[in-house]
């Protein structure tokens, strides 16, 4: 049997206070009377069984021939330890003759992880120094048990303990089996912060990364610790706090401590937040010729008296720089002086306009993009070898590849080019996945059971070009669709593609029928300047209206069978919205209109307008305003009832999908209308939990209308007035998708209207 020892066994024999008692035996050994007098004619070495008589010669500082030198005895000594090569070396003096005793490190036969289930032995193996057929040394055992601690570390297993064991085998060989014992994983109990006035713990728990343990954080690692997640938290906690004006904020410490039975983390922060300060006189100075800075005062985003904004300043460095630019002044250096009063608690703001050095762009290197084509990262550059070299295009530049969605990580840097007025700009990417596998489900009010399932790859072959195929099928409609897009046809900012699709509604409870409609669109959009966007896009399709009952009206009943419609259309977008999908500020509207009758059986003129505006009124609380349009008319016959618009559920709540508008009164059944409008204003508010529960409150009311059919006769039901709701609504980012549960009074109706009061959404994608 081969017996298993742990290194403790090794430690009691080896050391920095043996390897000393050693030496200084050697010298009582061999430094006598006379000793340095006498020379050392030979030195004899035994004990070596692998290495070479002579390579533990070559690894000594005194030789035959030299003096008899107790001082180059010991560094003989201490060198032979060092060479990691030997467990024991002793040197004793025979006469004339140096003795070398020396005993070797074993090799190590296996080395094996056991107890590892979190944890693969693929990815330990790449951690440890040590490896089969390498010698086995006590100071690298430990230093690996380091290392395999601090790879559980980051997995958020501060519990986890590493004994390696050491199985002596013939031949001087061992087998080295760390055995691990995992434990369980540390979670981050609480998050508190010492210092705070302004702000409570649970505001400032959602302004930073990190997360305190929740069973439902299954899917994210934030509620792990991490040394670097950390460092970055202290720089968003400064962020948050120079965003809101207390530009004399620091974080004076933040610091991690183990519980005593290392299965929580306790992380604190302190904090010193200041006084708020307000923004001063602001200004613009230009040292540059025939610049004038007051054309510039309409691109700073700071205004005196607001609230401190540090984001606002940088905001309008990079909006100077690129206007400056685009009047023919390619190299600028804007500076912003600030001129803090602390008395009155203001910062005015400087902008000082100079000119910069004058440096060109010689060479731009990608790196790291095995799949990526070097041509998908290069058109994302606001910069070309040979331009005037701009940081404010530079970065600019890193935000159009990072919103490729491409790369996991974009660095640019800037280098020295080969001259002084030269420089080369290196892109390092690290790429991501770029294809995606989803499956949806959830539940509403309107749609009742829904499921989803799409393929998308938005990187095809590399070449930045998005295909996208997906399943919706829920109890009332069932879509296929698929899409494709160039986001650069014919090598020019021309996103263009198309979308063919199939799909099914099942519109018997608003309107006694069904509708099948098959067909494909072509697209292309293109920006015209920074937000504003054209869309151009041709449509084919042909729908049938099926199913119609026997008791449907006899409006819809004229309208089944076929039509076919081929349509032309273009719209336009200004979008200057903080964040495209959950805004605080700005506003965003889009007009357009589709013309049908290039061929096919149907001719009309469809017009449509969307208006949003966010408006930030004290600190988490948004107003919104809305305003959204549409009208259509035939070009010599009837609008069918396809084409016309249908609202409520989503677009007005308080009322069922086709709740409002013309209607049969015999029948019951909606007939859609030509013209609406619907107006929003709501509130956006938390509900006073911690941020990081997602969960928000919304006050809202709604108004608009919907009217105006072709048909004309007795039994229609259209008088194209206003209706109002008024509702309260609650939206929780759950981790399992978006819940939203909205209930609503209609103020203002018709007898005829048919109403929601509680309209209910949820839904996940995984």
């Amino acid at each position: 049997m081969r017996a298993a020892r742990p290194l403790a066994w090794l430690a009691a024999r080896s050391g920095a206070a043996r390897r000393a008692l050693l030496a200084a035996l050697a010298l009582a050994l061999i430094g006598g009377p006379g000793f340095a007098q006498q020379r050392v004619t030979e030195i004899q070495v035994s004990g070596t069984k692998r290495i070479e008589v002579e390579t533990v010669r070559s690894y000594m500082t005194i030789g035959p021939g030299d003096a008899m030198d107790a001082r180059r005895v010991d560094e003989s000594l201490k060198a032979l330890f060092a060479t990691g090569l030997f467990a024991d070396v002793s040197i004793a003096r025979a006469g004339s003759r140096l003795i070398v005793n020396v005993v070797e490190n074993p090799i190590i036969n296996r080395l094996a992880f056991e107890g590892n289930r979190r944890i693969d032995d693929e990815t330990l193996s790449a951690e440890v120094q040590l490896r089969p057929r390498t010698v086995f040394t006590r100071s690298r055992i430990q230093s690996d048990v380091q290392r395999l601690l601090q790879v559980y570390q980051r997995s958020g297993r501060y519990a986890t303990t590493v004994e390696p064991k050491v199985i002596q085998l013939a031949q001087n060989r061992v087998d080295l089996i760390f055995e691990i014992t995992e434990g369980p994983a540390t979670g981050i109990r609480r998050i508190s912060f010492v210092g705070n006035r302004r702000f409570s713990d649970g505001r400032l728990r959602g302004a930073i990364a990190t997360r305190e343990s929740r069973w439902y954080r299954f899917f994210t690692s934030d509620d792990t610790y991490d040394p670097d997640r950390l460092a970055f938290d202290q720089e968003l906690l400064r962020r948050y706090y120079l965003k809101r004006g207390y530009a004399d904020f620091r974080v004076t410490s933040a610091v991690a401590e183990l519980s005593p039975s290392r299965q929580d983390l306790y992380v604190t922060f302190a904090v010193e937040e200041g006084e708020p300060y307000r923004f001063g006189p602001i200004a613009v100075k230009a040292a540059l010729k025939d610049l004038d800075p007051t054309q510039l005062m309409a691109f700073v985003s700071t205004t005196a008296g607001e609230a401190y904004d540090a984001e606002a300043v940088e905001r309008s460095v990079e909006a100077l720089t690129f206007e400056v630019g685009r009047l023919g002044y390619a190299f600028v250096d804007i500076k912003p002086k600030l001129d803090r009063d602390r008395d009155a608690r203001t910062i005015g703001v400087s902008y000082e306009i100079n000119e910069g050095p004058r440096v060109y762009v010689e060479r731009i290197d990608i790196v790291g993009n095995v799949r990526t084509l070097d041509e998908v990262i290069r058109r994302e550059f606001k910069l070309v070898e040979g331009d005037a070299f701009n940081t404010a295009k530079l970065q600019a530049s890193r935000r159009g590849v990072r919103s490729l969605a491409f790369f996991k990580n974009v660095n640019v840097e800037n280098q020295p080019g080969s001259a002084p007025d030269k420089s080369n700009i290196l892109v390092t990417v690290e790429e991501q996945s770029t294809g995606e596998l989803s499956v949806g489900a959830g539940i509403s009010t309107t749609e009742a059971l829904v499921g989803d399932i799409s393929i998308r790859e938005r990187n095809l072959l590399g070449q930045g070009q998005d295909l996208r195929a997906a399943l919706n099928l829920s109890t009332r409609r069932q879509f296929i669709d698929v899409s494709f897009t160039e986001p650069y046809f014919l090598d020019r900012n021309v996103a263009a593609g198309f979308d063919a699709f199939r799909r099914q509604r099942d519109l018997q409870d608003e309107s006694s029928f069904n509708q099948k409609q098959v067909g494909f669109v072509l697209r292309a959009g293109f920006p015209i300047f920074e937000g504003l966007r054209q869309s151009l896009n041709y449509s084919f399709n042909i729908t049938d209206v099926t199913d119609v009952g026997a008791g449907a009206s006899r409006f819809i009943r004229e309208q089944e069978g076929r039509s076919i419609t081929s349509s032309v259309g273009y719209s336009i977008e200004y979008d200057a919205r903080d964040d495209v999908v959950d805004p605080t500020e700005g506003w965003s509207v889009r007009f357009g209109q589709d013309l049908a009758g290039l061929a096919g059986n149907v001719r009309f003129l469809r017009t449509r307008m969307n208006y949003e505006h966010y408006i930030p009124v004290i600190e988490d609380l948004t107003a919104v305003f809305a305003l959204e349009e549409g009208y259509i008319f035939g070009l010599g016959q009837d609008v069918n009832i396809n084409n016309r618009f249908f609202v409520g559920a989503s677009n007005f709540r308080g009322f069922e999908r086709a709740g409002i508008g013309p209607r049969d009164l015999v029948t019951d059944d909606a007939l859609g209308g030509n013209l609406y409008y619907i107006g929003t204003a709501e509130a956006r508010f938390p509900l006073g939990l911690p941020e990081e529960f997602g969960l928000f409150g919304r006050v809202f009311t709604e108004f608009g209308s919907l009217g105006q059919v072709d048909e004309d006769g007795a039994g229609i039901f259209d008088v194209g007035s206003p209706r109002v709701s008024t509702g309260v609504g609650i939206t929780w980012r759950s981790p399992f998708g978006p819940v939203q549960l909205d209930a609503a009074y209609a103020a203002v109706k018709e007898d005829v209207d048919k109403t929601q009061p509680i309209r209910f959404t949820f839904g996940t994608r995984f």
